[in-house]
């Protein structure tokens, strides 16, 4: 499930999930490749990715890239990796390190992790293909399935349709996780639970990444198909994909290799990294966060988004069905370290170098997953982690990925002083909800503030964007105006807060 930067799942631990997980542990980087063994021998390790040649000897860059994972995952202090790459119709699994600090086995190619929200494009993926079935219409209002449906917002109630559900355009808080059991009515009871969950924006209005819209997803595809959501989403996608090593439950993999989490103390983001837990998500979550999968499967489901809906022959989603869903159906803005062009069909989709970027990671408990296509280029690179600090390993690993393999690099935002006539358009406080807030303030010529504890220096990029460092990311920050021009909201890790009066 995503929290922070693509990433967190409550206010509570929206900082603390993507904590540095560091510590002096020598990290096992034992290599089982899929393609070619003993390559990691060969490499020499990499600095920081610079912008270079394309290398047209893929083995030297898979060598080159185990280095780099190798000696990133040791610097990070994360004890398992497993990375997929597919270029040119070429594949490369490599799996690096452990499972768990306390009970260890080698993380390998069939190793199963959490994948969080890259979770909620395969709930996307089983949608299309309901509406391609005439089975649901993105148009439909939300009631024409689900006859209940209720948020705190009448008129949202009333007219939101599958399509923001679909976009993170829905408008109300987003990251209630309330519990609602392990029963196969997981979902209905978290629905009914919504009635209270107040709005944040208008319906439609902006994008504001959204985990209680795309369970509501979940609950409509139940009642479509008269099946469970998980149940349902096999028959869809996992089933027709062949995705055999994907799952929903901890009990189906209770007897595979999996890996568990793992965190730093709460009070010490650079402290020695512990396991985590809980391990299992909460059902409710499963549309938005629950896969369960290893990196063999990762690799055939970006080779199906990759290709023009088809498999092995046998016809499942239509052409332009396929580009639809990579094509801006939403609009964008600041997520995590990305600027969106716009969201898909739940795909989050960017510009790197002049080629369009359709991606999706998360997050779980201690565990961090990067999902990155370039479907003009045929390419797709996928990094599991079980470290918080994964997320900065995934990030790092898709970038030099991007670079050395297809020469894509995206040079990061220009920083300038902020015009000092501005400054007062953004301080404020900032609702998280619970009590807690994001606090900007403006003086001495410069925009600061603090988030749960943590201090906050923004940087002016343009327009009402900054740039703030965070856990070791540079996270990009929008305020946002209403119809009369004030700022009111801000946009964190994705998220839309309201300003408070």
């Amino acid at each position: 499930m995503d929290r922070m930067n693509e990433a967190r799942l409550s206010r509570r631990m929206l900082l603390r999930a993507s904590a540095a997980t560091a510590a002096t542990l020598a990290v096992s980087a034992d290599r089982l490749s899929a393609r070619t063994a003993g390559r990691a021998a060969q490499a020499t390790p990499q600095a920081t990715p610079q912008a270079t040649p394309v290398v047209a000897d893929r083995g030297v860059l898979f060598a080159e890239l185990d280095a780099f994972v190798e000696r990133r995952m040791v610097e990070l202090k994360i004890p398992g990796v497993a990375v997929g790459v597919i270029v040119d119709g070429e594949e490369d699994a490599a799996g690096f390190g452990v499972t768990n600090l306390d009970h260890p086995l080698p993380v390998d190619a069939e190793t199963l992790f959490q994948i969080g929200s890259t979770t909620k494009t395969v709930t996307a993926t089983a949608t299309m293909r309901l509406v391609e079935r005439g089975d649901l219409d993105l148009e439909a209002p939300v009631r024409t399935y689900l006859p209940d449906f209720r948020v705190a917002d009448e008129t949202t109630s009333a007219e939101v349709r599958l399509r923001h559900l679909l976009t993170h355009t829905a408008g109300w808080y987003g990251d209630d996780f309330t519990e609602t059991g392990d029963g196969d009515d997981a979902l209905a009871r978290y629905v009914a639970e919504m009635a209270d969950l107040p709005q944040i924006f208008p319906l439609g209005a902006f994008f504001s990444y959204n985990n209680a819209a795309v369970v509501t997803l979940g609950r409509v595809i139940e009642v479509a198909t008269g099946q469970t959501y998980e149940a349902a989403i096999g028959e869809l996608v996992l089933d027709p994909l062949g995705m055999d090593r994907s799952f929903f439950f901890a009990e189906e993999i209770m007897t595979e290799a999996f890996a568990v989490g793992h965190g730093a103390p709460p009070d010490d983001p650079l402290g020695t990294p512990a396991t985590v837990s809980p391990w299992a998500i909460a059902r409710a979550s499963n549309p938005p966060g629950g896969v369960i999968s290893d990196i063999g499967d990762q690799l055939r489901y970006a080779r199906f988004h990759l290709g023009d809906g088809t498999w092995e022959g046998q016809p499942l989603l239509r052409p332009e069905t396929m580009r639809r869903m990579q094509e801006p159906m939403g609009p964008g803005g600041s997520f995590g370290t990305s600027a969106l062009d716009g969201v898909g069909a739940l795909w989050l989709l960017s510009t790197v170098g002049g080629a369009k970027v359709v991606a999706h990671g998360g997050s779980t408990y201690g565990q961090q997953s990067a999902f990155v296509l370039v479907p003009e280029r045929g390419f797709g690179v996928t990094v599991l982690t079980n470290a918080d600090r994964g997320a900065v390993l995934g990030e790092e690993v898709a970038n030099w990925a991007l670079d050395r393999f297809l020469g894509l690099r995206q040079a990061p935002p220009t920083t300038r002083p902020t015009p000092p006539e501005a400054l007062a358009d953004y301080a404020g406080a900032y609702d998280l909800g619970a009590g807690e807030q994001i606090v900007v303030e403006a003086g001495g010529g410069a925009l600061t503030g603090t988030v749960q504890g943590q201090g906050l220096e923004f940087e002016w990029v343009g327009g009402d964007r900054f740039l703030t460092g965070l856990m070791g990311l540079s996270l990009l920050v929008d305020f946002v105006r209403d119809e009369t021009g004030r700022v009111g909201w801000v946009r964190f890790s994705g998220r839309m807060f309201a300003r408070v009066a």
